[in-house]
């Protein structure tokens, strides 16, 4: 690589991915794509990553990554507080704030290499010479903040508090709650790690909290508007019914009522859900698309043609029988069926290698945001009971969290709640 092209990659004007392909067709002479292939490099080409994008951190709404378009990857991670004073979590809020109001515009967080012999460096320097990426760092509190303890129990958000033991639960302590959670997405997998290290190095630094469980997941597993429909590891298009418009996030989405510091807030439910990967991978096709309710190449419902039909569950074969399966994932969620309850979908796959039988370990790192987390509840009932696909899956981690509306400039996440 040259000069010319570092200084393009530098800057967004060339992404990493087009810079490969060029390389690739320098050496190679490919065939035609089919007409089926042809279709999806073009609208794979609608969504082209513009590394020099930004997102801002300070506004009068919501938090950035809540509604905002899923970038391609996420760090997450948890925290629980080891000072647990209001001082101590008022201080780690607004050191985070500042710093993920640098980190969004691409700016280191403070020196690299400090010019005094001996001195630490305050930013790790890994993402130096790396662009914003889209990056939104999305901070959470859980439910055991709003105590006595720090101040805050008078405070509590109205729908705070555990989730309820649902009938999908295999969790693992050690993959489960926290006192704060950081949510960390860009279209570079470098900058969301790098977003993460440096504010887990503040909290530890600081002396307030320390990490308790973490994921990175790839290639996101669901749409935002105008984004073409990802798939999970299950390579089922997944989210192809997600919310997408303003009118629908301040329905389902931003919490409208009660004091200011609750206003345009949400409710982050996290669920680390692993995947039987061989298992699935040895079943008949026709049978995986039963499970889901969809046919898996296309994505259209069972009942349909086009990916963006609307199901049709009243819909009978030639036999009397349900071509959506009373079983199907699709089914079992939709809106349709749960008195029009609905969330917005912000899942990620994941894996973590091999487990100790030498099988993939993977799955979903599934966050969905809604304005009530029993709506959360409310779906998984449903589908803890009866969903097909339940024979390939299991929950094994679990995190619900508040999340306050966005800081004013001048101010951190939160602050309203210590006034």
């Amino acid at each position: 690589m040259n000069r010319h092209d570092k200084s393009l990659l530098s800057h967004g004007l060339v992404s990493r991915r087009n810079m490969l392909k060029g390389s690739l067709a320098s050496a190679l002479t490919l065939p035609a794509l089919s007409p089926t292939l042809a279709s999806a490099a073009e609208a794979s080409e609608k969504e082209n990553i513009d590394l020099s994008h930004q997102w801002p951190f300070y506004g009068d709404h919501g938090q950035a990554g809540v509604t905002t378009p899923p970038q391609r990857h996420i760090m997450f991670m948890t925290f629980d507080m080891t000072t647990p004073t209001a001082q101590a979590l008022q201080i780690l809020l607004a050191r985070w704030s500042a710093a993920i109001a640098q980190l969004v515009q691409g700016a280191a967080v403070g020196t690299v290499e400090p010019s005094r012999i001996g001195s630490v460096g305050t930013d790790t320097g890994e993402a130096v010479g790396l662009d914003p990426a889209s990056l939104t760092v999305t901070i959470g509190m859980g439910p055991s903040l709003f105590t006595d303890t720090y101040g805050l129990t008078a405070k509590c958000p109205p729908h705070l508090r555990p989730l309820a033991a649902l009938p999908s639960d295999n969790l693992q302590p050690e993959l489960s709650g926290g006192d704060l959670s950081l949510q960390a997405c860009a279209d570079d997998p470098q900058v969301a790690y790098h977003a993460i290290r440096v504010l887990a190095r503040i909290a530890k630094s600081t002396g307030a909290a320390q990490t308790r469980w973490t994921v990175m997941g790839f290639g996101r597993a669901s749409a935002g508007k105008d984004q073409e429909t990802p798939r999970n590891l299950f390579g089922f298009k997944d989210g192809t019914r997600n919310l997408v418009d303003a009118s629908e996030f301040n329905q389902h989405v931003w919490i409208k009522e009660g004091p200011a510091w609750q206003q345009s807030g949400s409710y982050q439910v996290v669920r680390k859900i692993k995947m039987n990967i061989e298992n699935w991978d040895t079943d008949r096709v026709s049978d995986q698309n039963q499970v889901f309710g969809r046919h898996k190449l296309s994505g259209a419902p069972l009942s349909g043609t086009r990916e963006f039909d609307t199901p049709d569950f009243h819909k009978k074969d030639t036999e009397g029988e349900l071509v959506i399966p009373a079983t199907a994932h699709i089914r079992l969620a939709a809106h349709e069926n749960n008195q029009g309850v609905r969330i917005l979908r912000r899942s990620y796959n994941y894996t973590d290698g091999l487990n100790h039988y030498g099988q993939l370990d993977a799955g979903l790192l599934f966050i969905s945001y809604q304005n009530d987390p029993a709506h959360f509840e409310t779906l998984q009932r449903k589908l803890g009971a009866a969903d097909a696909l339940n024979e390939y899956i299991s929950h094994i981690g679990s995190g619900l969290f508040f999340v306050p509306p966005a800081a004013k400039e001048g101010s951190y996440i939160g602050a309203e709640l210590f006034s």
